[in-house]
């Protein structure tokens, strides 16, 4: 991948380009940036940048043999590790996969890439043999380039296997590159943290957005409805734009009613329904429901006045909700949210879990009356 097609990113872009043309390349480097930002776009690029023999002061060249490969990805010396699915499984085992989606869009997010390869209920992780692997491969000659390179795509999902890492991290062999690419921070050990050189990746802008879904072809206008919507995440804009009518957002005004209403059949109907998704798309889910009540207070703070980041229809629910709870109500809406995000990622019973929450949600919603505040009814409202 190239430099020049990456959207916006122009300081990251030149701070990455001087170091590989400085021949001071940090042997292990941190991109650091929230889901839709490029990075792993970037990381791709100057991993490329860095073993093409022909660069010019702006770009790899894009046609000499090592650039073939590497936009192919198949670069003998350019390797990727990224969270899979299976206690014992490796990144060579999703090859193909990771091709396939990458060729697709590199702006894709852990949720993309886990359902692509079948994860369901499955978690991803990087597991102790891909550790292995990834020590085994640094370990051989450069086959063909100046540099062996390793771009780790998602650090977070090492937990404590990163421990195995360290040594390789912080004394690798001569001529090697280690690229993490991160979105959490406080999910990767210090110990590893400390060990690199860390580049901090922004968000998008909603200019730089719209500018590239105007390159995909899409108009001024719908290009920057989408861009506004998205926050600064390429990938989410994108997702807008393909599918216009947002399920997330559905299924969470229809698990708010249910909570507000209270009728036992509908909660157990709604959370053994739920229960069947796999644990990233339920994760996926419960961050819109953050996204959605971060807007929400939004709009409550500031009588309606703030520009919310919600479709039309989101934002139509929005101010009706926004009508009938207070702040408090919306912040222990978000900490049940977060409580049931930590108890997905530790393998909770998604039934118990969801049907918990939804009777929670119900006491929660109905510690004031909705119709004390406006005489509507909860259907109106939900």
């Amino acid at each position: 991948m190239l430099f020049e097609p990456i959207i916006g990113q122009e300081k990251a872009k030149a701070r990455l380009r001087q170091m590989a043309s400085g021949g001071r390349m940090p042997h292990a480097l941190l991109l650091l940036g929230p889901s839709g930002s490029g990075k792993l776009a970037l990381a791709m690029a100057y991993a490329q940048y860095a073993l093409c023999p022909n660069r010019n002061g702006a770009d790899a060249c894009g046609q000499c043999n090592s650039c073939t490969k590497a936009n192919k990805l198949v670069h003998p010396d350019i390797h990727y590790a990224y969270p899979t699915i299976g206690s014992k499984a490796t990144s060579e085992m999703f090859l193909p996969q990771w091709r396939d989606i990458i060729n697709r869009s590199p702006y894709l997010n852990a949720n993309d890439w886990l359902q692509h390869i079948g994860a369901e209920n499955k978690q991803g992780n990087i597991t102790k043999e891909e550790c292995v692997s990834i020590i085994r491969k640094l370990s051989l000659k450069t086959f063909e380039g100046s540099h062996k390179v390793l771009i780790l795509w998602l650090p977070e999902y090492l937990g404590k296997e990163g421990n195995r890492l360290l040594k390789l991290i912080e004394e690798p062999p001569e001529q090697t590159l280690f690229i993490l690419v991160a979105e959490q921070q406080e999910l990767i050990l210090n110990t590893i943290l400390s060990r690199c050189q860390i580049v901090k990746i922004p968000a998008l802008s909603d200019e730089e957005v719209q500018h590239g879904l105007m390159q995909k072809g899409l108009s001024p206008e719908a290009a920057a409805t989408a861009a506004y919507l998205a926050n600064g995440d390429f990938n989410e804009a994108q997702k807008l734009v393909e599918h216009r009518d947002q399920d997330d957002a559905q299924l969470f005004l229809a698990w708010m009613r249910n909570g507000y209403q209270g009728k036992p059949v509908n909660l157990v109907q709604w959370s053994e329904a739920f229960a069947e998704k796999g644990r990233e798309t339920q994760k996926h889910f419960l961050l819109y429901a953050l996204h959605f009540l971060r807007e929400l207070t939004l709009l409550k703070a500031t009588n309606g006045n703030a520009r919310a980041r919600l479709q039309e229809k989101e934002l139509e629910s929005a101010r009706k909700m926004a009508a009938v709870l207070d702040l408090d109500q919306a912040e222990q809406l978000s900490h049940l949210f977060n409580d049931c995000i930590f108890a997905v990622e530790r393998n909770a019973n998604p039934k118990v879990l969801f049907l918990d929450a939804s009777i929670k949600m119900h006491h929660i919603l109905k510690r004031k009356s909705a119709e004390a505040y406006t005489g509507l009814p909860a259907k109106l409202l939900f």
